[in-house]
């Protein structure tokens, strides 16, 4: 993650997830961050203006009325981490793609972001032309055009383009706004039988805690529909992987909900929308380090099946995303080997039959998916995982 994007982060909220700090001392985040924000807007302002974080007005300092509360899944800007960005992609209603205003654009991350929030369908986007104060109007013109061009044809084409200086707090008021506007709350189906895509998963028991004061394994991510309420029974699937025979196999995990916490708070209930952290009675080793991430949660003989193999109507680009050369994508051919992203899930396939448009393959790893689910392709070149398409799952 570059230092203009958390910085902007925590311009919108605040604060950062302090299990990142780490990862930020080092420049680049590995892994998903995420972190949670309220947007207030104030009766007695003029737009922009009126928009805040706070619940006091820093324009006129009156009292702001809440419009709604939003989680930001932040996801690594390095072009050698595709497959972790395209799976923080996979939970998000909408993007706020951050381009730096003192670089040439597009960079190759920027292309492969941008390649992402097509792959996994998302349509509502805002841009963030950041560092303007690092630059002279001319140059902030010139990289504007530049992120024009660069848009043009593409997912993005009619999304607003807004200067920014998260570093001197400078229009973060006109990003809220186009947040607002252009970034809405979709509707949710919380009728349906719940299902959570899993992010990240974590052990909280600090080193040294006594067995009695142990909490069980807690997973988090976001909840696509339906609703969770504590004292729930749920599967988690595919689960926990295991060796038979030299074989993966997946262990589907039945537990049962003890905590929930939304956007830092105790509830009882958690419906669709933002992020979701969910206390289970799990062994803390199963859930440490992220172990279950890529798999679905959901009320017991809900979910999907596990699936090793996979049938796919894809659609290849026309140029290797992110490649500094903008070489051409090959066609797949039978027996080649690749990244597959899933939902939130990723996993390697081989390719074992290939028509022009539809492709079989066997999975390294399973996944828990079902007909309609979008696939992203990546194909290694050069040393690294490359986007190069997109597919949907077929019956």
């Amino acid at each position: 993650m570059d230092h203009g994007k958390t910085t902007l982060v925590q311009a919108l909220t605040g604060t950062w997830a302090s299990r990142h700090s780490e990862e930020l001392r080092r420049g680049i985040t590995i892994k998903l961050g995420y972190a949670d924000t309220s947007i207030y807007k104030c009766p007695n302002c003029e737009e922009p203006h009126c928009y805040c974080v706070t619940k006091e007005c820093p324009s006129c300092g009156g009292e702001a009325e809440l419009q709604r509360t939003v989680s930001f899944v932040d996801a690594p800007g390095h072009e050698i981490l595709m497959a972790t960005m395209l799976s923080g992609a996979a939970v998000m209603d909408g993007a706020i793609l951050v381009i730096a205003a003192d670089e040439q654009c597009p960079q190759p991350q920027t292309r492969e972001h941008l390649a992402a929030i097509e792959a996994v369908g998302l349509k509502n986007l805002v841009i963030v032309q950041n560092k303007i104060d690092l630059v002279s109007r001319e140059n902030a013109l010139k990289n504007y055009d530049e992120i024009r061009s660069f848009i043009k044809g593409s997912i993005a084409k009619d999304a607003p383009i807004i200067p920014v200086s998260a570093q001197q707090i400078v229009n973060i008021d006109l990003l809220l706004q186009g947040m607002q506007k252009y970034l809405p709350t979709p509707t949710r189906e919380s009728n349906l039988p719940p299902r959570m895509h899993i992010i990240r998963s974590f052990d909280v028991n600090k080193p040294g805690t006594a067995i009695d004061d142990m909490v069980g394994g807690v997973i988090g991510g976001s909840i696509i529909q339906g609703r969770f309420e504590m004292g729930d029974e749920i599967d988690i699937k595919p689960g926990l992987p295991t060796r038979q025979k030299n074989r993966l196999r997946m262990r589907e995990l039945v537990t049962e909900i003890t905590s929930l916490h939304v956007g830092g708070t105790a509830v009882d209930e958690a419906i669709p929308g933002g992020l979701a952290g969910v206390g289970t009675m799990l062994d803390p080793s199963l859930t440490k380090s992220d172990g279950l991430v890529g798999s679905l949660v959901g009320k017991p003989g809900t979910l999907p099946p596990v699936l090793e193999e996979l049938r796919l109507d894809y659609e290849l680009f026309k140029n290797v995303v992110g490649s500094r050369t903008r070489e051409k994508v090959a066609k797949i051919a039978k027996g080649e080997k690749l990244l597959l992203n899933v939902g939130t899930a990723k996993t390697m396939g081989d390719v074992t039959d290939v028509k022009k448009s539809e492709m079989e393959t066997k999975l390294s790893i399973p996944v828990c998916a079902e007909p309609g689910d979008r696939v992203a392709i990546s194909r290694r070149i050069g040393g690294r995982w490359r986007l190069i398409g997109v597919g949907t799952m077929s019956g």
